[in-house]
């Protein structure tokens, strides 16, 4: 046997109230609901009819047939009398026209290549007279005449690889200099050893007019103040 339960606290708030109750589902509502939709279905829409597709006969009767115009049925009829053979020969007779242009146009090509010195051949002149004058002969420039180039260290400047009286001279003198021109020569020609020894000259006595180891006008003045005419 079941025992009783005990008792439950009482309840002091407020009572509850339900918000959702089951209830047994109704199947006869459903069932008319799917009896009406094939009702439905086998009836047409209000408001609109049927209308045959295009190009489809309708349902139980023949197709019919559409006649062709007449001038397809004139093409059509001529096509069927053209003899087999005229489609090969206009396509010879275009492929001949086409061979004879291809070769006329290397023709012209092989014979302007063969001759190509003919465009640029010179027009002939007018023939000449026996009487005719002969032509003059052409004129032979003149070379201008070239200014005398002034020494930059003035006249009667002696530089390497001159020679004469004037060379010995300056041997001579600067022998007198000491330890300038030693044991020098007096052959009267303007050597590398000259050279060096007015280039000395020029260092000790600090002459700057002239170019270096060049016997001009400066270092002639100063070279004949220190070595009079006829002094040993």
């Amino acid at each position: 046997m079941s025992t009783p339960s005990e008792p439950r606290p009482q309840h002091d708030g407020p009572a509850l109230e339900p918000i959702r109750v089951l209830r047994p589902r109704r199947t006869d509502a459903l069932a008319e609901l799917m009896r009406e939709f094939q009702q439905d279905a086998g009836r047409e829409p209000a408001g609109y009819e049927s209308v045959p597709l295009p190009g489809k006969p309708p349902a139980g009767s023949e197709a019919l047939t559409q006649e062709l115009p007449p001038v397809a049925r004139e093409s059509r009829r001529r096509a069927d009398a053209a003899p087999p053979g005229a489609g090969l020969r206009r396509a010879a007779v275009a492929v001949a026209v086409l061979a004879a242009a291809v070769i006329g146009f290397g023709g012209a090509l092989l014979l302007r290549g063969e001759h190509p010195d003919d465009t640029a051949a010179p027009a002939p002149g007018p023939p000449r007279s026996a009487a005719s004058t002969p032509d003059p002969a052409p004129a032979v420039p003149t070379p201008p005449a070239t200014a005398p180039v002034e020494d930059p260290d003035g006249a009667g400047t002696l530089r390497e690889g001159a020679t004469g009286p004037e060379v010995t001279d300056l041997q001579q003198r600067l022998l007198r200099i000491p330890d300038v021109y030693r044991d020098g020569s007096t052959s009267g020609r303007y050597d590398p050893t000259l050279t060096a020894a007015v280039a000395r000259f020029q260092l000790w006595y600090g002459i700057r007019g002239d170019e270096t180891g060049v016997y001009g006008n400066d270092t002639r003045a100063a070279l004949e103040s220190r070595t009079p005419a006829g002094a040993s």
